[in-house]
Parts: C-alpha cells; structure tokens; sequence
C-alpha cells in the first residue's frame, strides 16, 4: 500500500480536500451579512445574502459538487487498480488547478474564462477515465 499513498492521484486528492474546505469557508464568510443569528440558527427560514460574490462562490461550490464524487472515484480507482501515473495523474493535476482558476474567475465574475476552466476540469477528468480503461 505504500505505492498508492505515494501516487499522485493520492496527493492530487488531498489537495482536492483542501480545495473543498477553502470553498466552504470562504463561502460562509462570504454570507455575513445575513448576521450571526442567521448564520448560527437552524435556517428555517430561507434568506440569501445581498453579496453577489456570496452567490457566485455558492454556486462555485454547487458546481464543484457537480464533479467531485467523479473525481473521488477516478483518483481511487486509478491508485486501487495500479494504474495511477501517466495521463491520469496529468488529468488529476489539471481538475485541481482548473478547479482554482474556475473559483478565482467566477468569484471575479469572469464569464467566458471560467467556461474555459471548467472545460479544462473536465478534460482532466477525461484524462483520468481514458488512463483507467486503457
């Protein structure tokens, strides 16, 4: 087993966790306006942050959601099956790093770019699936 915890996939996948919880955060911070005995109630009722950044970092999120189970499974997959390396390790570094531009360009409102960069996500997660059934 020490092969896998030394697989890129493996790295690429912690990193991916990082990612997950860093856009959680920065999403609720992002949601303070609705004040601290919003944020800390059980949300009952239904209220939405004035923040335009807020929503475009909760639908970042959504959309990471979207993909990341996929991402989960290929990276897993490719490690558990000995094929990790090669263009699936390439197609795991390409998800992540379109994943952070993808954040960075829809927070900034960017619309035509952070189009590009989730097709370059999927392209890396093409990368992964084309390694696992080669």
């Amino acid at each position: 087993m020490e092969a896998a915890a030394a697989s890129t996939e493996i790295a690429v996948l912690a990193w991916s966790v990082v990612l997950l919880l860093l856009q959680i955060v920065v999403q609720g911070i992002a949601t303070m306006d609705l004040g601290p005995k919003y944020l800390f109630s059980p949300r009952d009722e239904n209220r939405v942050s004035r923040s335009v950044v807020a929503g475009r970092l909760g639908r970042a999120l959504k959309n990471l959601l979207e993909t990341y189970p996929a991402f989960i499974a290929l990276a897993l997959a490719l490690v558990v099956t000995g094929k990790a390396g090669g263009i699936g390790a390439t197609g795991a570094w390409l998800w992540l790093i379109a994943r952070v531009f993808y954040l960075v360009l829809y927070a900034a409102g960017i619309p035509v770019a952070r189009t590009i960069a989730w097709f370059a996500s999927i392209l890396g997660l093409l990368l992964m699936l084309i390694r696992l059934v080669s």
